[in-house]
């Protein structure tokens, strides 16, 4: 776990590669997710469980 940003870049890189792989496209994940980086910083912010806010 980190909070570095450049790592979780990273991170949202590779996510969105697997999706890619796996065919599912950019229009479709920034549908349902918007920012693929924001939602890793915040599960990140909120490692320890519980709800998002």
């Amino acid at each position: 776990m980190t909070d570095d940003p450049i790592a979780i870049s990273d991170l949202a890189d590779q996510a969105m590669q697997a999706a890619h792989r796996q065919g599912i496209g950019d229009e479709e994940i920034y549908q349902e997710v918007g920012s693929v980086v924001e939602v890793i910083f915040e599960a990140m912010e909120n490692r320890e469980g519980g709800i998002a806010a």
